[in-house]
């Protein structure tokens, strides 16, 4: 609350506030801003690890253990989909890790640090050569043996996003980078070595999927709905098929489409001309005017720059 003896500070100029809208701002930003910042979720990975190596190596570990493999599933009808908790984790909410990483790695590519062939070349090249390399060695020590590979580099952009005020820009987008391509290597090696049934209907029907988002993209579509649904149907397709459904949110992050609907020049001009339309519908010396006026421009905007 304010200070009763000194006065609350005033808004901004031009901003309007109900009586109640300037307290209940002051409670929900700090919030807000919280979930927003880059290092929430870095720190939110580091909270959570600490938990979950609590318990599982503590008195509880026999609940956590059975908490993990807690099966969870979908059934419409005759239809059904269940899969234990663990395995809800690897994949599905990692493929929603892979496809925010993705979208951020094709903006790099388009029109960041990535946008240079060389710069580009660096994180592809790390990427195989950290698999391969470790894979050599493992080999060569202990060729009866099953290669490992690890893969699980979310955690490291997560440590990261953490210091992200200090750790270069170029730094996290080259780790981010990693990650993708160190998922789809593992991912075709997954698929050529290790996976006991390949589903190549279901993997056909993948690829079906895929060129049909490639078609939105190509179409022109840019409302989200659609390559949701399509996206959802791929992640399920790659899920039977016996390949990691990662791969879906890379698949899905870049086909989304990335250029601007209108040309920079000719929408700053549109823009331009809305807002003299807007201020000639204002009556003289007044914050009001037309309701249906104001309104429709700016939907008119908003519709604009969806």
């Amino acid at each position: 609350m304010d200070d009763p003896n000194h006065p609350a500070t005033p808004p901004p100029k031009g901003v309007i506030y109900a009586p109640w809208e300037r307290a209940l701002d002051r409670v929900l930003t700090p919030f807000e801003e919280f979930i927003h910042r880059q290092t929430t979720s870095g720190l939110l990975l580091m909270v959570t690890t600490v938990i979950a190596l609590f318990l599982a190596n503590g008195p509880l570990a026999d609940a956590y253990h059975a908490l993990v493999e807690l099966p969870l599933g979908v059934r419409i009808g005759d239809w059904g989909l269940e899969k234990s908790l663990h395995h809800w984790g690897n994949d599905g909410l990692m493929a929603l890790f892979f496809f925010v990483v993705g979208m951020e790695l094709k903006r790099e590519m388009l029109v960041g640090e990535l946008a240079d062939l060389r710069a580009a070349a660096l994180p592809v090249m790390a990427a195989i050569g950290g698999m391969v390399v470790p894979a050599l060695i493992y080999f060569a020590l202990n060729p009866a043996g099953d290669v490992p590979m690890a893969t699980d580099i979310a955690f490291a952009v997560g440590g990261l996003a953490i210091l992200a005020s200090r750790v270069p820009k170029a730094l996290i987008t080259f780790l981010v980078a990693l990650a993708i391509v160190d998922d789809l290597g593992a991912v075709l090696v997954i698929a050529l070595f290790y996976t006991d049934e390949l589903s190549l209907q279901w993997l056909a029907a993948a690829g079906g999927l895929t060129a049909v988002l490639v078609v939105f993209n190509l179409g022109g579509i840019r409302r989200p709905i659609p390559y949701f649904l399509v996206a959802v149907l791929l992640w399920y397709a790659l899920l039977k098929s016996g390949v990691h459904a990662t791969l879906a949110g890379v698949i899905g992050a870049f086909t989304l489409p990335a250029r601007p609907r209108y040309d920079p020049a000719a929408f700053s001009t549109h823009i331009r001309k809305l807002l003299a339309r807007y201020d000639a519908a204002l009556a003289p010396g007044t914050n009001i005017g037309p309701i249906d006026q104001l309104r429709a421009v700016v939907q008119t905007m908003d519709n604009g720059v969806v």
